[in-house]
């Protein structure tokens, strides 16, 4: 009886890890043969630097400036803006990208290139976005932030 209430102890790490997990076991072997020992936030997405940046990390509703790239886990790419004389521009934390997207911005500074690997949920999760983003599908994205706008507020506000 204690070997198996010890032989339980020692699964429920493992059983609590595997629900932290984001990914399927197959797109964490994809990820790991690609990306080694690429770190993890606590909601799963994986991110590196690829190069840093300077300055403030945007606060919600600061409007940023972003140049990337988008694949799938395969490499397939799906979008990207690539011009910085015409940048995707949007406001952080108003539900205006993707989830995965408001929680990595908010981690860089101006300058800074990015790699995020973003699990299907904090994606476009079980709807995807048709034709080029499959259901459930985790997303592969290099960014690059160009510039943070702090909101501008009225005068009467000021």
């Amino acid at each position: 009886m204690k070997r198996l209430a010890f032989s339980l102890l020692l699964l429920v790490p493992a059983a609590l890890a595997a629900q932290r997990e984001k990914f399927a076991l197959d797109e964490v072997e994809i990820i790991e043969q690609k990306w080694p020992g690429i770190p993890r936030t606590q909601t799963g997405i994986r991110t590196r630097v690829l190069s840093p940046g300077l300055g403030n990390t945007p606060n919600p509703g600061d409007e940023v400036a972003v140049l990337y790239k988008g694949t799938l886990l395969d490499g397939t790419p799906f979008d990207e803006s690539k011009d910085p004389q015409n940048p995707f521009r949007f406001r952080v934390s108003r539900r205006e990208v993707i989830a995965g997207w408001d929680e990595i911005l908010q981690l860089m500074r101006p300058g800074e290139r990015r790699l995020a690997i973003i699990p299907a949920e904090l994606a476009y999760g079980s709807r995807g976005r048709p034709p080029g983003i499959p259901r459930n599908a985790p997303l592969v994205f290099e960014i690059r932030l160009l510039s943070v706008r702090p909101p501008v507020l009225p005068d009467a506000v000021k």
